[in-house]
Formats: C-alpha cells, sequence, structure tokens
C-alpha cells in the first residue's frame, strides 16, 4: 500500500490548556484541584448557567416567530448595535456621530481574527505583512497565533510584567511604545490582563494613550472581561472609551463568554471606532467579505439571548448582577488566598493577588514550584504560575494555601 500523502505531516503539541485539562479529568486523586482552564466555577466546583440566561432561552424557546434563517453576514444587527454601546458607553460621543461599526464573530477569538485579517490587507495602505504586531509580555498565547495565522510576520513583545515587583512594568511598555515604528499595532487587554491580573491605572493608561497618539501607533483591544473584573460595566470599560475620547480610531475585540457564561455558544463582535461614518462603512464592506470566506453567517443563539439582555432595561440590571457575583466571588477568594498565605507566613509578599484583577492571578510561583503543584499535590495550573480563581472554593483554600506554602518553602 502507498504512503499516505500526509505521512510528513507533524504531530502538532497538544494547547497547554486544554491537555492540563484532560490530565486533570484523568486524576483518581480526591484532592485534585483544577485552577488551569479560563471558565467561571461555583463554590461548588461547577458551572453555572447565569439565571438571566435560563429566562432569556426560554423567552426565545416561546417566541413563535423565531425561525432559523441565516443572519446577515455582519450578524443580529440588534446584537452588534448593544454590544458596542456596552463596550463605549450610552453617551458616546463615536456613536452619537455615527462612526461606530461592529461586527458578530465567533468569540472574542473570532472577532481578533476578522481584526487581523482586515489590518493585514488594508491597515494604512494594503497588503501589510511587514507592519509590526507588538503583544505584551505576558501575553493570552493566542494573540501571537491568530496575527501570525492572519498572514503578519513581525511579531514583537512590549514590557508589561515586572516579575520583581509582580506588578505592572510602566517605564518598560512605554519605552517600548516610544520606539516601535509609527503605525505599529498594538494588542492592548482592555481588562483583567491575561494571564497577569495587572492592569494599568486610569492615569498610567492615560500615559500610555499620550505615547500611542504621539506615535501614531494604532489600538487593538481584547476586552475578555468586561462587568467579570470588577464588577462595573464602566470601570472596565474605562481604558477603551477614554483611548475614543481621544479622537483615536481603534477595534475592539468583545467576548460574552465569561460575563455571560455562554462559552459554547461563541458569542463575539469587533467594535471598529473611525474617523467618520464613510470611513467605517466601507471598513465593514471589506469585513463583510472576509467573513463570507471564513463562516459565511454567524449563529443566532447566543447573540439573540445577549441582544435580548441588553435591549432590555430589567434584564440588563438583572444581568449586571448576575455579573456581579461572579466578580464578588473572585475578589473574596483573592482575599481568602492571599489572608491565609500571610497567615502562614508563606516566604514572598503575596499583595498582589488582591492587587490583581479578574479570572487570574500570576502567582510568582515558577516553573518547578509549579511541577511540585501538579505531581506532589495533583493541583493543575499553567506553568507560567497563573491560577484561575474561580478554581478556588471554601472547601479547597486551606489545600491550596497551604500546598504553595509547601512548594515555596522547600522549592527555590
Amino acid at each position: 500500500m502507498a504512503a499516505s500523502i500526509f505521512a510528513a505531516v507533524p504531530r502538532s503539541p497538544p494547547v497547554a490548556v486544554f491537555k492540563l485539562t484532560a490530565d486533570f479529568r484523568e486524576d483518581s486523586d480526591s484532592r485534585k484541584v483544577n485552577l488551569g482552564v479560563g471558565a467561571y466555577r461555583t463554590d461548588e466546583g461547577q458551572p453555572w448557567v447565569l439565571p438571566v440566561v435560563k429566562k432569556v432561552e426560554q423567552m426565545i424557546a416561546n417566541d413563535n416567530s423565531l425561525n432559523h434563517e441565516y443572519l446577515p453576514i455582519l450578524g443580529l444587527p440588534e446584537f452588534r448595535a448593544n454590544a458596542s454601546r456596552i463596550a463605549l458607553g450610552d453617551d458616546s460621543p463615536a456613536i452619537k456621530e455615527n462612526r461606530v461599526g461592529s461586527v458578530q464573530c465567533l468569540g472574542g477569538t473570532g472577532a481578533l481574527r476578522i481584526g487581523a485579517d482586515f489590518l493585514r490587507r488594508w491597515y494604512n495602505g494594503n497588503n501589510n505583512t511587514a507592519t509590526p504586531v507588538y503583544v505584551s509580555t505576558p501575553t493570552w498565547e493566542n494573540h501571537n497565533s491568530v496575527f501570525m495565522d492572519a498572514g503578519f510576520k513581525d511579531i514583537r513583545t512590549y514590557h508589561y510584567w515586572d516579575a520583581a515587583k509582580r506588578g505592572l512594568d510602566l517605564q518598560g511598555l512605554l519605552s517600548d511604545m516610544e520606539k516601535a515604528p509609527e503605525f505599529s499595532i498594538f494588542i492592548l487587554h482592555a481588562c483583567a490582563h491575561n494571564p497577569t491580573g495587572t492592569d494599568p491605572t486610569p492615569d498610567q493608561w492615560k500615559q500610555i494613550a499620550a505615547v500611542m497618539k504621539r506615535r501614531s501607533l494604532f489600538p487593538f483591544f481584547d476586552s475578555a472581561y468586561q462587568g467579570f473584573a470588577s464588577g462595573s460595566l464602566d470601570k472596565d470599560a474605562w481604558a477603551v472609551r477614554y483611548f475614543v475620547s481621544e479622537g483615536f480610531e481603534l477595534f475592539c475585540a468583545q467576548s460574552f463568554s465569561k460575563n455571560f457564561g455562554l462559552y459554547n455558544e461563541r458569542v463575539g463582535n469587533l467594535t471598529v471606532v473611525g474617523k467618520d461614518a464613510d470611513n467605517v462603512q466601507r471598513v465593514l464592506s471589506q469585513m463583510e467579505k472576509i467573513v463570507r470566506t471564513t463562516w459565511s453567517n454567524p449563529p443566532s443563539q447566543g447573540a439573540r439571548i445577549v441582544a435580548t439582555t441588553l435591549a432590555s432595561p430589567q434584564l440588563f440590571d438583572e444581568w449586571k448582577g448576575n455579573v456581579k457575583t461572579m466578580a464578588d466571588r473572585v475578589l473574596l477568594m483573592r482575599s481568602e488566598l492571599r489572608s491565609r498565605l500571610e497567615a502562614l507566613g508563606t516566604p514572598g509578599t503575596w499583595n498582589h493577588i488582591t492587587e490583581q484583577i479578574g479570572m487570574f492571578s500570576f502567582t510568582g510561583l515558577n516553573p518547578k514550584q509549579v511541577e511540585y503543584m501538579v505531581k506532589e499535590k495533583h493541583i493543575y495550573l499553567m506553568a507560567s504560575g497563573r491560577i484561575n480563581m474561580c478554581g478556588l472554593t471554601t472547601k479547597n483554600l486551606d489545600y491550596v494555601a497551604k500546598s504553595i506554602h509547601e512548594a515555596v518553602t522547600k522549592i527555590q
């Protein structure tokens, strides 16, 4: 028999976070804890379907006027409009001036990819494979892959995490922006930076915006955790709204996986802010062509859930309450973990646990300490030391804290 035409295809390594989850599932140890995958869990360690989502799903099921016809290529209009509205604010000057457009996408990843594909084709001219794209050090690993697969050849990094002080390296970040070629593209985390959980303050964002404006750098925001980070939609959107108020043209990739708990519905939106309505419409016309050859038409169920919720004042208020429930539990787990580590006298400082925000915390554990946690304690976390705070519960907090204490004490 002839050899397969695919015989030369190498086996790709598994995606780290999903491999971690698979290893967790196969572990039979009763003490095991999964602090890896980025999904919300209740204090019982279970997935949570938001009550408002259950209510809206029932409303959709009982609405006999709905059908399964194709949506427009750019997506459900009421979803797109409301998604952009919560990103930019009800009083956004850009919305009032009709220079905002949007594309319903397959999750935040799909929004990043459509934006990347457009920028590679049309940003500052056309066929911009050589335009530098900057991602933070560290960043969500998919940022590199999305822009690389879209055709960009020059993916660079900018300073972000200061390991020594376990916080933001603002001077390094600003210096990298000063040195970047004009019109470079910068991927910015709107809030709850993944994986560090460390965000710039409003004053620091103002410094960042000032350099980016002077250097003609393009901001591409990734907003995966609006509302989920602090419990406030407005607070978590502050950076995006400030950049808009400063006159930037920008993209903002939005995900509703976390703040609606719609992980498997792949509900995303790409908000486009331009100089004027004509520019935005021309951009959307090209994005429509890209979507047509990528997924052709987006799915409706998740978008309808989000659109229905955001369009109703009563449901919107209920959703904000659900989101605050999730955010508050994460904040409580941060406080409890820090207090336990400090009570144990764990070497080092642990204030960064409560100073960070959102789903993830960059613990500061090194790879050998992480290996100890996984192999000896059956606590699964990323090699970078990133943990998902939602994996902590009142039942496992003591065990996790004592295990961290052991890892830091025994292994340097």
